[in-house]
């Protein structure tokens, strides 16, 4: 039985790599039972800031068989996002905005999910079963279960790292009520390096393996929907959407090759043209249709047209370009009171360079 089990295991990685699946794995559901533990820890200190719904989905996401009390075996897949441009080409071009990495593309929930069903609908005619899948939508604690998988491990930045694909991987799930057998956790370690730690705008990685999400750059430009933080402003630079300073330092990349889905023009994450190089005097005309038609397919929607502007508002604010100013004095009086607070605040700053 174990040896049809390791075929049946054997077959699906195979299944998954031709899906395009870059990495693969499988955990039994009570795999990674430090998780919940480490989950209630960091609620309890208020790391979660405003996101509300990881408190309101604790006792799920502790484990699997909490979310499903039948899946019996954990599938995990990650899909490389590693990128063909510099992450931080932008830092010294502060009348640009910085768009997080794995944004620059098409949205990766609707191509992976595509993708974990395919590999889902295989398995259950294979063996049969029941299944679920999960892509970032849903009450999985992806980066615990990805390492009992044997994918990576979590890097003192808490992402996952992969000794092949560096910190560029989407991660995917499928639950199953089948018993698989389980791949080898594959040791690996951060050593002494704290380059992520040192990198980080605003301290958010205050001790190794430790982050506040409270004071991550893209926890407040995408998550966070109120004004951002004053004490945080300057620090947030010119990017606009995510931060990828802690992933893009981490030396483990150097063994990453850039993507398969970045390759040809049709590749699902090829960098989208106007997200490449987006300009702060376009981004600080958008109305919410304008938004909508540019952002359309992008993972980048999900924001609104409010909180994209916030954010190209704090960045205007720190480039210390006068020519920005009549594109931010139009939006001191803007509907929104979080734009219209950025607004008045960079104004003030490029007033005051300007002196």
């Amino acid at each position: 039985m174990a040896e049809l089990a390791e075929t049946l295991a054997e077959k699906l990685a195979a299944e998954a790599a031709r899906l395009g699946f870059a990495s693969f794995g499988i955990a039994a559901a009570d795999a990674a039972p430090e998780a919940g533990r480490r989950l209630a820890d960091w609620l309890a200190d208020g790391r979660h800031g405003d996101m509300i719904w990881m408190a309101e989905t604790q006792s799920r996401r502790a484990s699997p068989r909490a979310l499903w009390a039948d899946v019996r075996s954990v599938i995990m897949l990650g899909t490389s996002y590693a990128p063909t441009l510099d992450p931080l080409r932008h830092m010294a071009h502060s009348e640009i905005g910085a768009v997080s990495v794995y944004a620059l593309g098409a949205d990766y929930h609707d191509v992976i999910k595509k993708r974990l069903k395919a590999l889902a609908r295989w398995l259950v005619t294979e063996a049969g079963g029941e299944v679920k899948v999960f892509v970032d939508t849903a009450p999985v604690m992806e980066k615990p279960l990805a390492e009992a998988a044997g994918l990576g491990w979590q890097g003192k930045h808490t992402n996952l790292v992969s000794r092949s694909h560096g910190s560029w991987l989407f991660l995917g799930a499928i639950y199953t009520t089948l018993d698989l057998t389980p791949s080898a956790r594959r040791a690996g370690s951060c050593g002494s390096c704290a380059a992520c730690v040192t990198a980080c705008p605003t301290g958010a990685i205050d001790a190794p393996y430790r982050l506040d999400a409270r004071k991550c750059i893209s926890y407040l430009t995408i998550e966070h929907k109120g004004p951002i933080p004053p004490e945080y402003r300057a620090a947030i630079g010119n990017r606009i959407y995510g931060c990828d300073d802690c992933l893009a330092v981490c030396p483990w990349n150097r063994f990453a090759a850039a993507a398969a889905d970045f390759k040809g023009a049709d590749g699902p994450f090829q960098p989208r043209a106007e997200l490449t190089a987006p300009r702060l005097a376009d981004l600080l005309a958008l109305d919410d249709a304008d938004f909508r038609a540019v952002f359309a397919g992008s993972p980048v929607k999900r924001i609104g047209r409010n909180r994209l502007v916030r954010n190209a508002a704090i960045a205007a604010g720190n480039s210390g370009v006068p020519a920005l100013a009549p594109a931010l004095a139009r939006l001191v009086d803007d509907e929104d009171d979080a734009v219209a607070d950025a607004a008045r605040w960079a104004l003030a700053r490029i007033v005051e360079g300007a002196r």
